[in-house]
């Protein structure tokens, strides 16, 4: 998962933000009049484009009936038929949800789902989450302990959780002694391990993005990994929790990230592209397994706020998703993935900066690193990924770079993130635009 970036975002070249003032489709546009073509969809978001018609009337209609039935007074068409279209799309057993206003609300959610699940069983030794370094799972405390992005945690540090932590899984990236073909079995018996370590009886779950995105840059996960992580949570009664904020709801290819690994999660957060940014919304979404246990001890989850379910952004949500089935969006972006792969590749042709180009669907990135043979990454204070960020920025287009993913301090990424429904043509325009503001940059430092 991911959220925006700790200021200095992109800043504009007189030291300030620019004010936004319209968008309409993958455009926006500032009150100077400049335009800015949405290659991220701003922190991969806005996956359907800006000022959709159709959604706009769909919350102004549902803002004329009743803003917001409070959860436990009321339920409504809107998050009933949202709940509907969720389990639709999830398949399996994933029936069940809470919902929330954002991702690290989902995540937190998800948390402490599965520590009820435990405690439901009667297991409470089962309080330990196992996460992995270079990971992102939201700026609450309970996600913040379990992400691995040390940039966005050592301001909080002394209050967080105590959380196993393990090597990332990236197959460009493999752990010390393993390969691109065995940094998947590697990883998975790295979990087993630690698992075995702490003692089964303590361990409540192990949580994991299916494709990395901010703290790794958009990182599948390796052939077979999540299938024998599934297999070893299973064998521990330990539960699986698929952080999906910002690679689900058809980012990559499948609504579900993990279905393109054959896996399904007791426990999963989704959030960004629901409703596609157009009101606040998130769900942790949870299985029959979970429900069960959960419903028949306590009666309901332990968790949700105020405005948990809140009708608008679900009646937004229903009205995004609508659109996303109806124009099979999700097919569209399984389809062009490999077309945006191969439009980066051939715009970096001879680029001796570019080490690796990766991730699926419409969710990838490009790394560069200082040498290829050794992959050594840029030093953290050239801070490329800044200097990249602000020149796509003059250059009218919105792109996602981070710093870090190497090691925590070093390596630069650029991810983008284009909406589903996005031209050829402005697909073509937010690689030309990338690539040639990666080139200027590497120029200007004397890299190229």
């Amino acid at each position: 998962m991911s959220a925006t970036a700790p200021l200095p975002q992109h800043i504009h070249s007189t030291g300030q933000l620019p004010k936004v003032a319209w968008a309409k489709g993958s455009y926006v546009h500032d009150v100077d009049g400049k335009r800015y073509i949405d290659g991220s969809g701003g922190p991969a978001v806005y996956c359907i484009g800006h000022s959709n018609e159709e959604v706009n009337d769909a919350i102004r209609q549902q803002l004329d009936r009743i803003a917001h039935g409070y959860r436990y007074n009321f339920t409504s068409d809107a998050l009933e038929e949202l709940t509907d279209i969720i389990r639709q799309r999830c398949g399996g057993t994933l029936n069940h949800m809470v919902y929330v206003t954002g991702g690290s609300e989902a995540v937190e959610s998800c948390l402490k789902l599965a520590l009820q699940y435990h405690a439901a069983r009667g297991e409470m030794s089962r309080r330990r989450f196992i996460a992995r370094e270079r990971s992102w799972h939201g700026n609450t405390l309970g996600a913040l302990s379990v992400s691995g992005f040390l940039e966005r945690k050592k301001a909080f540090e002394g209050s967080l959780l105590e959380v196993s932590r393990l090597s990332p899984a990236n197959a460009y990236r493999p752990v010390a002694g393993a390969t691109a073909e065995t940094v998947g079995e590697a990883c998975a018996k790295e979990l087993e391990d630690e698992i075995l370590r702490v003692g089964p009886e303590k361990v409540c779950a192990f949580i994991f993005e299916p494709v990395v995105g901010a703290a790794g840059g958009c990182v599948p996960a390796p052939p077979g990994y999540a299938k024998r992580v599934r297999e070893i949570c299973d064998r521990h009664g330990v539960l699986l929790i698929a952080d999906e904020v910002m690679c689900g709801a058809g980012r990559v290819g499948t609504w579900r990230a993990l279905e393109h690994d054959g896996v399904e999660p007791d426990i999963m957060s989704v959030a960004k592209g629901l409703a596609a940014g157009y009101l606040p919304l998130g769900a942790a979404i949870y299985t029959d397994k979970v429900a069960d246990a959960i419903h028949g001890k306590h009666g309901a989850p332990m968790t949700g706020h105020t405005f948990t379910g809140h009708t608008a952004c679900c009646a937004a949500g229903v009205a995004v998703q609508r659109i996303v089935a109806r124009e099979k969006l999700v097919e569209r972006v399984r389809a062009n993935g490999p077309r945006l792969t191969a439009l980066m590749t051939d715009a970096l042709a001879g680029v001796d900066a570019v080490g690796d180009i990766r991730g699926r669907g419409y969710f990838q990135a490009i790394e560069l690193v200082a040498d290829r043979a050794t992959k050594t990454p840029f030093p953290a204070e050239r801070k490329l990924f800044m200097k990249i960020r602000q020149k796509a920025f003059d250059n009218g287009l919105i792109c996602y770079p981070v710093g870090g993913n190497a090691d925590g301090v070093n390596g630069d990424v650029v991810i983008l993130a284009p909406p589903y429904n996005v031209t050829d043509a402005e697909l073509t325009e937010i690689v030309d635009k990338t690539t040639l503001s990666i080139r200027q940059v590497l120029t200007a430092e004397g890299l190229g």
